[in-house]
């Protein structure tokens, strides 16, 4: 996901598709012909956690999305915190549960929504009470969870590697083969 900007933050000019040369050669980009700024549009680290809370891994549907969808606990950095503190913050914020131990199991790319995801497993305790933006959540057996073919299904998939589990992948668009075209 492109941000598109259409004026500039400093000077209000509207932003123009500029090329200029940079390291590794020319680059078009949005610029500001009147001040030079630039609109790198960088990716947005986004902090993504594989809860474990008594031994199952905590699962949450957030209120916009559609009814039976569940998936990890994310959000974003706040200004001037580490990683670990976000993902703690996060989960204390959206779950009521305190982190007791924490690991990070990778970071993955994730251009469709121009992020970098930076996901924990983490191990939690406490009582489990949502925040208003989650209306639901699941506590599954680690090897019954399914896992999504995007964003942060990859992480909860290396981290069930990671456990001895194979992952079992969702999948969204099952196809019947007896209607293929030219079949």
């Amino acid at each position: 996901m492109t941000q598109t900007f259409k004026y500039c933050p400093c000077c209000a000019t509207p932003l123009a598709l500029i090329t200029q040369s940079e390291d590794g050669g020319d680059k078009q980009r949005q610029r500001c012909p009147a001040c030079n700024y630039t609109h790198w549009n960088n990716p947005t680290p986004v902090l993504a956690a594989v809860i474990e809370y008594h031994g199952k891994v905590l699962l949450a549907q957030n209120a916009a999305w559609p009814a039976k969808t569940f998936a990890l606990i994310t959000g974003f950095m706040e200004a001037g915190e580490t990683p670990e503190g976000g993902v703690a913050r996060e989960i204390l914020e959206e779950t009521n549960l305190r982190t007791e131990a924490l690991k990070l199991i990778g970071v993955y790319d994730f251009q469709r929504m121009n992020q970098i995801i930076i996901a924990y497993h983490a191990v939690c305790e406490g009582e489990i009470r949502l925040s208003p933006e989650l209306v639901d959540y699941r506590l599954l057996a680690p090897e019954s969870v399914k896992c999504w073919p995007a964003g942060t299904g990859y992480a909860l998939a290396d981290w069930l590697k990671s456990r001895g589990h194979a992952p079992q992948f969702v999948e969204f668009f099952k196809r019947d083969p007896s209607t293929r075209q030219g079949a």
